[in-house]
């Protein structure tokens, strides 16, 4: 695969250092453990974190995260507690993102993201899963889709970052560009606090939410981002995805509008099976109890679905 793409940390003990010292501590806050699993996939060192891996009989879900995120957003605070007692969970740190994957990525507009995801679940033994993306990573999912739909049992975008383009409002791009600019700890809360989060409704625990500012703040100082970024995919490639789409949206996302991507997912993505607009969530949705809750329904009735058009009984 041709990754014309590389971006890296200036100074890699120091990341590896970082990130053991970071994961421990979410370790200890949810009170359990992760498993890290080093795949050698299409774009170098792909790190995959999994809880529940030996229970091989549970549905697997593979979780794909968003830009400048890792797979353990997803789980601060126990976020994933609605799915850990009945499923198998991947929580996958892209390469390019400021993580332990290595930094080769493709070119975006290209589908080579969509055969490296394949080939990941291949190396996982993973045969037909359910995928859940949230913004850059619901890119990587349809990506996936078009590229493998056998692999794909459902598919969960959570405030897509593809289906339009990124905002350019100018209350998004102060909040945005600001920590870019100015990478300190006290600009990088308020970028959470205005356009992550939603204040008195989604936010974190105290303790959660200083390691979600670490992180912001190391991987904007350490890392050099050369990835490229998500962009709004054409109606072409949306109508080509032929698995079950299920949408989450959060309507104070500063980033991407809600109302715009509602729009385009009920106009081109032809399997679109039911879409929510939870209220007063922002862009960080997946960091959300409300929207666990949601996502743990959409499986449960996509389950549902297939046992009744098999005849089985749940």
């Amino acid at each position: 695969m041709h990754a014309p793409h590389h971006s890296f940390f200036k100074d890699p003990a120091r990341a590896q250092a970082f990130f053991s010292s970071w994961t421990q501590a979410i370790e200890t806050l949810n009170q359990c453990r992760y498993q890290r699993q080093e795949v050698p996939s299409q774009l170098g060192t792909t790190v995959v974190w999994s809880l529940n891996a030996e229970q091989h009989s549970w549905p697997a879900l593979v979780i794909f995260p968003g830009f400048r995120t890792c797979g353990l957003f997803w789980d601060l605070d126990n976020n994933l507690a609605p799915l850990k007692e009945t499923h198998r969970i991947y929580l996958v740190d892209v390469n390019g993102q400021p993580c332990l994957s290595a930094g080769y990525t493709p070119k975006i507009k290209s589908l080579d993201y969509g055969h490296w995801a394949a080939d990941l679940l291949q190396q996982l033994g993973l045969d037909r899963v359910g995928v859940a993306g949230a913004s850059f990573g619901a890119l990587l999912g349809l990506k996936l889709a078009q590229v493998a739909p056998e692999r794909i049992s459902h598919l969960a975008l959570l405030n897509p970052g593809c289906l339009q383009p990124f905002s350019l409002g100018l209350k998004n791009l102060y909040y945005n560009l600001m920590p870019l600019a100015f990478p300190s700890e006290a600009n990088v809360r308020k970028f959470l606090n205005a356009a992550v989060f939603c204040s008195g409704f989604h936010e974190l625990s105290a303790p959660a939410m200083q390691l979600l500012v670490d992180y912001e703040v190391f991987a904007i100082r350490e890392y050099r981002d050369n990835t490229p970024k998500p962009y709004a995919m054409t109606a072409a490639e949306l109508e080509q995805v032929s698995v079950p789409v299920y949408l989450l949206l959060g309507d104070k996302d500063l980033l991407f509008p809600y109302q715009k991507s509602l729009a385009v997912a009920r106009r081109h993505l032809k399997t679109l099976r039911q879409a929510l607009v939870l209220p007063n969530i922002g862009h960080g949705i997946e960091i959300s109890p409300v929207a666990m809750a949601a996502l743990a329904g959409f499986i449960r009735e996509d389950a549902s679905a297939l046992a009744a058009s098999q005849d089985i009984a749940l």
